[in-house]
């Protein structure tokens, strides 16, 4: 036989091998489908067999499921991405942004396209740089421009219905008046001329007649704007494209300059919250009762530039104690008047406050102390008494107290602590001034 009949039969006897194996695995299934159904010893083997084939399905089951586990945890986590803090904190700037006009579509939290045109509009209708993001101070202005606004009721609307911009033109009004100047023309399409608030320099007869015995030919003590001060460190602010932070910060002092203006814009907010839950009085009404608080208070204020914390707290609170009037009336007098301090410039009534609101348990308002001795206004520069009191107000903060300036930023208290901290550093009865009449009351409905 030639070798092409030897591969030939070859051929033939693997195929008839493959067939009888196919043919023989055909009656083994079979044969083993009938011992299990015929014989009871092999039911037991079903139901093993039962139990693999379901141990399997099951096991498949826990597979997949784990699959789709971690593929649901990556998906949650991508969505989760932005905390739930951020987009309440994004829902108040959709909201704020669509109040003035700035179409920032469905508050829901997400900034996007939509919410980062509108950002870039309010950015460029106020001068700063359109960039679509919000630095810290342009969101805070823009969420208290809005709480502002809200709180104003009829009078709002009727600034809203006279100004050419509509609602837009409000968040100039305010930006003026923390700026501490005067918007003398509104006008679409044109340049808004501002023209500074400036105190002018006593005259030399005003000076003499100011006191019998000294004279003073280097101005009066703390006579510094704060509006003006304010706006200044506004405009580094933006040109820096943003407020300076921890890991950032080169110059303390221009760090705690931002701060202090944050909080005076928070302080002012919040008190004209209050003041629009005050029956029977104007806001000018207010204002000028509040004035009554620069007076009575101004020694205290004044000891603050040279006596030590205890001794300022001693004075002010004889001065609580002879008012009068419950710790929670006064409480909620002493934030509005902070706000009118501040927003008219009396650095008497202001300081008076917050004085008031430290010694009525809120050593939050520390801080503030702290900026004015710091800076010098309102106040003698003192950077070594300052450090006592920005130390009670971050101490209160680190102890639980609720934050009262940028709550939605906690990481400012470690900027102001590493801040002043590194700018420098580190008996008698004040006489008690007797309760004024004057001394306002306002009843706060809630």
């Amino acid at each position: 036989m030639g070798a092409a009949g030897i591969m030939a039969e070859t051929l033939y006897c693997r195929s008839i091998s493959r067939s009888i194996v196919l043919t023989a695995s055909r009656f083994l299934v079979t044969g083993l489908a009938a011992a299990l159904a015929l014989s009871p010893v092999p039911r037991a083997s079903a139901s093993d067999l039962g139990a693999g084939i379901v141990g399997g399905i099951i096991g498949g089951v826990i597979v997949n499921e784990g699959v789709k586990s971690r593929e649901n945890k990556r998906r949650t986590v991508y969505r989760n991405s932005v905390t739930s803090a951020t987009r309440a904190q994004n829902r108040e700037v959709q909201t704020s942004l669509n109040y003035f006009n700035f179409p920032a579509g469905t508050p829901d939290g997400v900034m996007g396209r939509n919410s980062r045109n509108a950002v870039a509009q309010y950015q460029a209708h106020l001068g700063y740089p359109a960039t679509g993001r919000l630095n810290p101070y342009e969101r805070d202005f823009l969420i208290t421009s809005y709480h502002r606004a809200i709180v104003g009721g009829a009078a709002t609307n009727q600034l809203i219905a006279g100004n050419p911009l509509g609602s837009r033109g409000l968040l100039i009004t305010y930006r003026d008046q923390l700026a501490g100047t005067q918007a003398t023309t509104i006008v679409p399409g044109t340049t808004v001329v501002v023209t500074p608030q400036v105190v002018q320099p006593a005259t030399t007869t005003e000076a003499a007649a100011s006191s019998d015995t000294l004279p003073n030919f280097m101005g009066q003590s703390g006579s510094l704007s704060l509006a003006s001060h304010c706006n200044t460190i506004s405009l580094l602010t933006n040109s820096n494209s943003g407020f300076v932070t921890e890991a950032s910060m080169s110059d303390p002092n221009l760090a705690l300059n931002e701060q202090f203006c944050l909080a005076r814009t928070y302080a002012i907010s919040q008190g004209e919250e209050l003041a629009s839950k005050v029956q029977g009085f104007s806001s000018g009404q207010i204002a000028k009762q509040c004035a009554a608080f620069g007076p009575v208070l101004k020694e205290h204020v004044a000891g603050l530039s040279l006596k030590p914390q205890h001794e300022v707290l001693q004075g002010v609170g004889g001065f609580v104690l002879q008012s009068g009037m419950s710790p929670a009336q006064l409480a909620g007098t002493a934030r509005i008047c902070l706000s009118v301090g501040y927003r008219t410039d009396d650095m008497n009534v202001a300081i008076g406050s917050a004085l008031l609101l430290v010694v009525l348990g809120n050593p939050v308002y520390g801080e503030l102390m702290g900026h004015h001795l710091a800076q010098g206004i309102g106040a003698s520069q003192r950077s070594d008494l300052a450090q006592v009191w920005y130390q009670t107000g971050l101490d209160a903060l680190a102890s639980g107290a609720t934050p009262v300036f940028a709550p939605g930023q906690p990481e400012r208290n470690s900027l102001i602590r590493k801040a002043a901290f590194a700018m420098n550093g580190g008996t008698g009865e004040a006489t008690i001034e007797p309760a004024n009449a004057a001394l306002p009351v306002f009843k706060i409905e809630n």
